[in-house]
């Protein structure tokens, strides 16, 4: 389960709309306690990370821009976040 919800301001290039959708369900499966997503909890999942997706954008938006970037790189663009991503998209050919 995560730990540390990723800093999405003031990230050069800005970030995309789905490292906003991993912010989002870091943060539903944080604050819901979950460490997996069953079909139970799938539909409540979906419409609040979309709701918390919605809404991180448009806070981003208005914002001032950042003077200092963030100190950590969002997962989606570390290396070894890459590389399993795309191990796990050969995989499934």
């Amino acid at each position: 389960m995560c730990r540390n919800i990723t800093a999405l301001r003031g990230l050069e290039p800005a970030a995309t709309p789905e490292e906003i959708q991993a912010a989002a369900l870091q943060y539903v499966r944080k604050v819901g306690g979950l460490s997996s997503i069953s079909a139970a909890t799938q539909p409540a999942i979906d419409a609040a990370v979309a709701d918390i997706a919605a809404v991180t954008t448009r806070l981003l938006a208005q914002l001032p821009d950042r003077k200092v970037p963030p100190k950590s790189i969002p997962p989606l663009r570390r290396p070894e976040v890459q590389a399993r991503i795309q191990a796990r998209a050969h995989s499934h050919d």
